[in-house]
């Protein structure tokens, strides 16, 4: 196992401890702590957590358990693992995990060859499972040889410890509210009342847990930030109780002065960015004038480029052209004697190669490569069956011939389009040149024009998308145009047509159908059946045109700034203005946020749990006990708030405040925390673990081995020695 990070120093004292001295190990479901019977400080402490990345080099799978160095985790992929926890609920399940975190705290408190020859009291639950327990013995007989073990409720330990300091008294109520679980539970002589237990899957993790999605959602752009330690932390340093739930929120809700004064601020690091100051005129004129530059230096080696490609192209069909006329002078046997010297074979090669030489040089000077008699005599010599006649044609060549009619057809359309995306290119270019030459006539004229013809350009294509998304007339109510009907949003030939349709639908249905009979009825047909055409094609001009303004625009003026995407099909937007980046877009703020989270301890249902609040809970538990008012009113004087989760400022007055409204009318009550609700429960039990009589009360390997978890079943420890 290798174990990375922020280790807590290894003890070196372990031989010095005699081996009836106990070891001490407080089992939290947040930490866990390790020491020595009767010292008032545990000597190893981390979190209860293994984490198993694999390293980035070698693939090599490590354990970390417990705290780490972040600067340690560059070299690991986490991206495929989590924290893992031997808990579910406050109770331990994955004994794996925990043998991780066993073999880390014993070589941390100085074991050797993970062999403890010392009595161990372990803390856990209230009411733990025996099957868990058994498991845990299991653990520690097999594993680690201890010679014997005790097991104890670390809220009893922490209860009893309190007692002895004068906090508490014998008989009272303990509110443990944990890490995963908080429980209420009655004290009678200092003994707990199990079957008086009260429990709910609530604490100090789903506070932490509600923190961080509430931040996550409020501020999505800092989500990397928002993890899950820092939330802990700002739970810790922020939150706290409110006495009266609904008007705090209803305090935040009003903006009032005190709410502002509540509110606390997370400052994330940011860096303003450097101040650009503008551009004179003079700049920018200086700037226009050397992209001019830089743009004639670009077309004047394009243009020395195609010259030399003409040229070479030119001598090379000189050169096979004088070619051809030496082999049409002399017969066959001297042919191949030149030819040999070449890199042609034959004299069909030679014409080959000139024909393709032609129409690069053709395509190199922008001339059409081939007209289009040559291509459809081309095509007529390639496809023969297409002008004979059927009835002079086998079946096979019918058949081949209308594979021919259909290869001329798609052929004939290639060499359209590519026709029309020259001539488009021709006319483009044209276009640019002319514009070119206005520019340089004169440019402020040019640029001033060409963005009038593109807020021009702009327009007509917006309005046409908006006649075809909502239409441009109101419905008759004065309504705006996304009230319209379909019939509406039709332009005139559209209407048209549609009446057309609706008359032969009308006369169609008065008698017996005859449409097609006449030749009225097909000139109708061809109406109805037009596209939408003229319309259109404009349409797409215009958008075209719009295109190539707008990258005319961008190249000349560097301020411009277009207004929407032409080709997009969701309608016509503007572009977001976005304003510089200040220190209040890094700044979190908490408001309602330092109370909402830890409300969840007395209303679950906030995140879906839908069990007892804290104050709740001390009703149920009261319920429970079957013992005379009298007692119950004792029990109320001393209740005692234990675990981690009671550190939040206003829980005690609070919980005061929801107790009294289950007691009866002016009952005594007095609820106080523990000295250290976080560290009393191992300090009871390193306490406890110190008496003389420890001994009577552990489960040792010998019973272990004779009643196996039988008897774990019967063990029960007297926390009053």
């Amino acid at each position: 196992m290798h174990t990375l990070g922020m280790r807590p120093q290894r003890q070196s004292d372990y031989r010095r401890f005699s081996p009836a001295m106990p070891i001490v190990i407080d089992n939290g479901g947040h930490n866990l702590r390790m020491g020595w019977a009767g010292e008032s400080d545990p000597r190893v402490t981390f979190r209860n957590l293994v984490y198993r990345p694999r390293h980035k080099a070698t693939g090599e799978t490590v354990t970390i358990v417990g705290d780490h160095d972040p600067a340690l985790l560059k070299y690991f992929d986490c991206t495929r693992t989590s924290y893992r926890s031997p808990f579910e609920n406050n109770v331990v399940y994955q004994f794996e995990f925990m043998e991780y975190v066993l073999d880390y705290g014993f070589e941390r408190l100085g074991t050797e060859d993970s062999h403890v020859d010392h009595p161990v009291l372990m803390t856990e639950c209230i009411c733990n499972p025996i099957s868990s327990r058994g498991k845990m013995a299991e653990l520690l007989f097999e594993t680690y040889g201890v010679p014997s073990l005790a097991f104890g409720a670390d809220a009893a330990f922490s209860y009893n410890f309190n007692l002895l300091q004068g906090i508490c008294k014998e008989d009272g109520l303990a509110i443990c509210s944990g890490f995963s679980t908080s429980h209420v539970f009655p004290f009678l002589k200092g003994e707990p009342v199990l079957e008086a237990c009260c429990r709910t899957n609530v604490g100090g993790y789903h506070v932490t847990d509600y923190l961080k999605q509430l931040l996550s959602l409020n501020y999505p752009y800092h989500n990397s930030s928002i993890t899950w330690e820092k939330a802990e932390v700002l739970k810790l340093e922020h939150c706290y109780v409110a006495d009266d739930y609904a008007s705090e929120l209803q305090l935040f809700q009003k903006g009032e002065k005190e709410a502002e004064e509540k509110k606390r601020y997370w400052q994330l690091p940011w860096v303003p960015p450097s101040q650009e100051e503008v551009p004179s005129e003079e700049e920018l004129a200086r700037k226009a004038a050397l992209k001019e530059k830089q743009g004639q230096r670009l077309r004047d080696m394009a243009a020395t480029k195609k010259f030399i490609r003409i040229s070479d192209l030119e001598s090379q069909l000189h050169g096979l052209e004088d070619l051809l006329q030496q082999l049409d002078e002399m017969d066959e046997t001297d042919m191949f004697s030149i030819l040999s010297n070449t890199n042609y074979n034959s004299r069909h090669e030679v014409e080959s190669a000139v024909h393709r030489l032609t129409q690069s040089l053709r395509k190199a000077k922008g001339e059409p490569s081939e007209s289009e008699e040559k291509a459809d005599a081309s095509l007529s010599e390639k496809y023969p069956l297409i002008n004979i006649a059927d009835n002079l044609l086998t079946p096979e060549q019918l058949k081949e011939k209308k594979k021919q009619i259909f290869l001329k057809t798609t052929s004939e359309g290639r060499l359209r389009a590519k026709q029309k995306r020259f001539e488009e290119e021709l006319l483009r270019e044209k276009q640019n040149q002319q514009d070119e030459e206005k520019r340089l006539e004169n440019p402020e004229l040019y640029l001033e024009q060409t963005r009038t013809k593109y807020r021009e350009l702009s327009e007509r294509v917006e309005q046409r998308k908006r006649l075809k998304t909502n239409g441009s007339h109101t419905n008759g109510n004065n309504n705006s145009s996304g009230g319209v009907g379909r019939g509406e949003r039709l332009n005139a030939a559209q209407k048209e047509r549609m009446r057309l349709l609706t008359t032969a639908a009308y006369d169609r249905g008065k008698g017996e159908d005859t449409f097609g009979a006449r030749d009225e009825d097909w000139q109708l047909y061809k109406l109805m059946s037009r596209d939408n055409d003229d319309d259109d094609d404009s349409c797409e001009e215009d958008e075209a045109e719009l295109a190539r303004v707008t990258t005319r625009l961008q190249e000349i003026d560097p301020s411009f700034v277009p207004k929407f995407d032409v080709g997009s099909t969701q309608g016509t937007f503007e572009l977001p203005r976005l304003r510089p980046l200040s220190v209040e877009d890094f700044r979190i703020s908490l408001g309602v946020e330092r109370f909402r989270c830890p409300e969840i301890l007395f209303q679950p249902n906030m995140i879906g749990i839908d069990q007892a609040g804290l104050d709740e809970m001390v009703g149920v538990s009261l319920r429970r006990l079957a013992m005379d008012d009298e007692t119950k009113e004792k029990m109320c004087t001393s209740i005692l708030l234990l675990g981690g989760s009671c550190l939040f400022p206003g829980l005690e007055s609070r919980l005061e405040a929801g107790i009294r409204k289950i007691r009866p009318y002016l009952s005594p009550l007095k609820v106080v925390r523990a000295l250290d609700p976080v560290l009393d429960a191992w300090r009871g039990a390193a306490t406890y673990a110190s008496s003389p009589h420890f001994s009577t009360q552990t489960f040792s390997i010998q019973d272990y081995y004779e009643k196996g978890e039988s008897g774990l079943k019967q063990y029960q420890i007297k926390y009053t020695l």
